[in-house]
């Protein structure tokens, strides 16, 4: 196992749930018509507030997913870097919608939440989340410390 894989993918865990945060809230409201309320669908399954359902979801984001990934999936997961980042995405996002939203009561695959456009809009994200988390986790630490010395001022 490549140990200095981890620091990457808790990075791309930052970057990748940064993204899928933004397009969640900001994005899918053009889609749907509303936000898509991770923290308020993660907090009814904890009891607790809006603020524990979002901590939820940026633990998973950040820490728990990336390091899930990185230790064990990386080396099982056939493909490019950005490959196995989407197949885990598509993983993460089946999750969502066979346990994770039948435990909310929106059925499985959204049947009776958001319907076909709410199923879409949770997999652009989760494609999102896994590209940008794969193709950070991959590079090479040469690689991404040259990205990171291109780009500081």
């Amino acid at each position: 196992m490549d140990f200095n894989r981890i620091p990457r993918a808790l990075l791309a865990g930052l970057v990748a749930t940064a993204a899928m945060t933004f397009m969640a809230y900001f994005v899918a409201p053009v889609m749907l018509g509303h936000p898509m309320d991770i923290a308020h669908m993660l907090s009814g399954l904890a009891g607790g507030s809006w603020a524990i359902g979002m901590l939820m979801h940026l633990m998973n984001g950040i820490v728990v997913f990336p390091l899930i990934y990185s230790i064990v999936l990386y080396r099982f997961l056939p493909g490019a870097p950005w490959l196995k980042g989407i197949l885990w995405g598509v993983v993460l996002w089946l999750g969502l919608e066979i346990v994770i939203l039948a435990m909310t009561g929106a059925g499985e695959f959204n049947t009776n939440g958001g319907g076909a456009k709410a199923l879409m809009a949770a997999l652009v994200v989760h494609l999102i989340y896994g590209v940008l988390l794969g193709t950070i986790t991959g590079q090479s630490g040469r690689v991404a410390a040259a990205g990171l010395k291109e780009h500081t001022i």
